[in-house]
């Protein structure tokens, strides 16, 4: 049997999720995903996610959300990410670290998927190795879940390539989230691992990675701080849509997806 999976990257905000409300239910209809996945690190406000914002995304038909660096940003949802299996946060973090760093759900065939997200070393706030962590991951997940998709959260390319060819034959996919951009060097590797750099974001592209151009500027040719505020305008829905074998879990193809209108008002597909 072949798996549809769909992944969406970086949601920002209200206006991500509004371009998803509005374009997610056409492309549902039209592909019929078995597995829906999306990064909601930013769905809260820009910054952190929260259990309202979560069952929105879930009423949309999401079954995991995968996070990065600022699934801690509101305290309100500690909790939350204790208790839900459906959002998890790096794995390499500190075990003690509050919430899960993977999971195995139900597809709609009623097949197991294990999802596993991972953040990398390189740019970013130090955390313990992601290879190390996958390897482990792997050993715990074997004879549970032929499919493994894996949120490669990371600032540099290098070390998001270097996953996916680590893990080639090993998962069914290593797409790539955080740096809100999307990546055009989508393939299946040689052994059956499909890999994207980054998923791109889920929000306004009249933006700086989805917050308010000038505000950004600001910061950039005077070097004070300034608010970081939501932008809005030419809202699009970043990601990928995958398709793997069920009985060996290698991915047969990988395709990106950008939903939205544009601005000059003809429909993305």
């Amino acid at each position: 049997m072949e798996l549809k999976v769909l992944f969406f990257g970086d949601i920002v905000g209200e206006p991500g999720r509004e371009v998803l409300r509005k374009h997610l239910p056409a492309l549902l209809q039209k592909e019929s995903p078995d597995f829906l996945i999306a990064n909601a690190e930013n769905a809260a406000g820009g910054s952190g996610v929260t259990e309202s914002v979560a069952n929105e995304l879930f009423a949309l038909r999401f079954d995991v959300l995968t996070s990065g660096d600022h699934i801690y940003k509101r305290k309100e949802s500690y909790p939350f990410l204790e208790r839900d299996p459906r959002v998890i946060r790096p794995a390499n973090y500190p075990k003690k670290a509050i919430g899960r760093g993977w999971t195995i759900r139900e597809s709609r065939p009623g097949l197991p998927i294990a999802v596993v997200n991972l953040q990398g070393r390189v740019f970013m706030d130090p955390v313990d190795c992601p290879f190390a962590a996958v390897d482990e991951l792997l050993e715990q997940i074997r004879g549970r879940a032929r499919v493994v998709i894996v949120d490669m959260h990371a600032e540099a390319t290098s070390e998001k390539v270097a996953m996916g060819w680590y893990l080639d034959g090993r998962v069914s996919a290593v797409v790539g989230s955080h740096t809100h951009i999307q990546t055009a060097d989508e393939r299946v590797l040689p052994r059956g691992t499909a890999y994207l750099t980054d998923l791109g974001m889920t929000g306004a592209y009249r933006s700086v990675l989805g917050r308010q151009v000038d505000r950004v500027l600001h910061r950039f040719t005077t070097q004070m701080p300034a608010p970081f505020d939501l932008a809005h305008g030419d809202e699009k829905a970043c990601g990928c849509l995958l398709t793997i074998d069920s009985e060996s879990g290698r991915a047969t193809g990988i395709r990106r997806i950008v939903l939205g209108d544009g601005e000059d008002g003809r429909a993305r597909p």
